[in-house]
């Protein structure tokens, strides 16, 4: 019989092949001669010597094959057994219209994920955004702590130690964590070392010389100084931080790193994110 109206285009709604009735409870489902199998005994229509039978306990369902509560004979007539469609069977979704809500949890595995995907002439983005992190999380640290022997008697600014960075995000904010070991002055008590931290050319910070004055022949060989300093680069591009000093009026050798057991000057920068 046709259908009022328009017609569905999913159900899949089937007279199974007809049955003869003989002396056993279990029979075979078929449809067109191919074994058929519903997904559930809730799915058949059966008609039983014209009384309509109730599933789960008139009849169950395995596989294709249906058992009767009882064996019936030779006498019985199954009328007819229709399976009302393929459950749950939606169709295939318009295109944009599977929402996150409807992929139940758990359902997408690492067996799903592990197909090879063909990337070729595609733009694939990862890793973290700006928001996926909460503010004051260390993004990244670099460290030297190869600083360089110097032994001067002139009051230039010198390079100590340095380190390289490249900013994961532009307003993150730096601490610049600098350490000089082995600072000796030389003969002249007037000499008095100043600490400077640069950012590649930019001088972002210098110590008060007076509070960095070394007494004549001082030796600091077995100890040091530590500072930080905080900045503010406001770039992603790659940037040199820098421990600095200089000697004032030096009339005799003075020395950074000279001497073996002194150790040697370093420079941490940690990366914050605001």
């Amino acid at each position: 019989m046709p259908f009022i109206g328009q017609q569905p285009i999913t159900g899949a709604y089937h007279v199974l092949d007809a049955i003869t009735a003989s002396a056993t409870a279990t029979y075979n489902l078929q449809l067109s001669s191919v074994a058929f199998s519903p997904a559930t005994a809730n799915q058949l229509i059966v008609s039983l010597n014209g009384v309509i039978q109730k599933p789960g306990s008139s009849f169950t369902v395995s596989g294709s094959t249906i058992t009767f509560s009882s064996a019936l004979t030779s006498s019985d007539n199954i009328d007819f057994i229709m399976a009302l469609g393929d459950v749950l069977n939606i169709g295939t979704p318009t295109d944009g219209t599977v929402s996150a809500a409807k992929i139940a949890s758990s359902a997408v595995t690492d067996a799903k994920l592990a197909s090879t995907l063909d990337l070729s002439g595609k733009t694939v983005t990862y890793g973290l955004t700006n928001t996926d992190l909460p503010a004051g999380t260390v993004l990244q640290t670099v460290f030297n702590g190869n600083g360089t022997a110097i032994s001067t008697t002139n009051s230039n600014i010198f390079d100590i130690v340095s380190v390289n960075i490249t900013p994961v995000y532009q307003n993150s904010k730096f601490i610049i964590t600098s350490f000089i070991q082995g600072v000796q002055a030389g003969t002249n008590t007037n000499a008095r070392f100043t600490p400077r931290n640069y950012r590649d050319a930019t001088q972002i910070w210098i110590s008060n010389a007076n509070f960095w004055t070394v007494s004549r022949n001082h030796d600091l060989r077995h100890g040091g100084w530590g500072y930080q300093v905080y900045d503010t680069p406001n770039t992603t591009s790659q940037i040199t931080y820098k421990l600095s000093g200089q000697f004032d009026d030096p009339s005799s050798p003075s020395n950074v790193n000279k001497d073996s057991n002194s150790g040697e000057s370093s420079i941490m920068v940690m990366e914050i994110k605001q």
